[in-house]
């Protein structure tokens, strides 16, 4: 499932990654967004981007792009 799919509130965890691009993967990585790591769905903006989650104690915004190269499962 896409990180969009989910409600605000809901509990996810990362289980891949929808793009084969090196580069944009480990730009993720970066932020934190390896595989396994638990999140909650915080906010999410009226037009859908950007999106709010709430990743290891700290707020990460994504925009659209960003969201959908995650492939998500609710918790």
């Amino acid at each position: 499932m896409k990180l969009k799919d989910l409600e605000v509130g809901a509990s996810g965890k990362v289980i891949g990654y929808a793009t084969n691009d090196r580069a944009y993967r480990e730009k993720l990585l970066r932020m934190g967004l390896v595989k396994g790591a638990e999140f909650t769905f915080t906010r999410k903006a009226p037009l859908g981007d950007p999106i709010e989650i709430l990743l290891r104690g700290f707020k990460l915004t994504l925009r659209k792009d960003e969201a959908d190269a995650l492939e998500v499962e609710r918790v």
